[in-house]
């Protein structure tokens, strides 16, 4: 069994494949839509990939939805390996307190 990319990598694959049940078609029928083979969009919805920006586009695409929807609410806490935890806000005030 395949572990889970991410919890980012598990929210998307949930929200694919809600959005794809939705509508009642297969992965393989998604697949065809979307010139994506049916296997990579199984791995996408268990959340064992981390699928690109054109291929995100590329499932939205078949299923009438806008992919920022997919990405809504998703974090860079919710990506592993992260060594930096501020937002380029904090970095500039730091700076600024740092000049005062």
């Amino acid at each position: 069994m395949t572990r889970i990319r991410s919890e980012a990598s598990r929210i998307l694959g949930e929200r694919v494949k809600a959005a794809r049940l939705r509508i009642g078609i297969s992965q393989e029928d998604l697949g065809e839509l979307a010139d994506i083979h049916f296997s990579n969009i199984g791995k996408i919805e268990r959340g064992n990939s981390n699928p690109n920006l054109a291929t995100i586009v590329a499932l939205a695409g078949p299923l009438g939805i806008d992919p920022g929807e997919w990405l809504t609410g998703l974090t860079p806490a919710m990506l592993p390996g992260r060594t930096h935890h501020v937002t380029a806000a904090d970095l500039i005030a730091a700076r600024a307190d740092e000049r005062s």
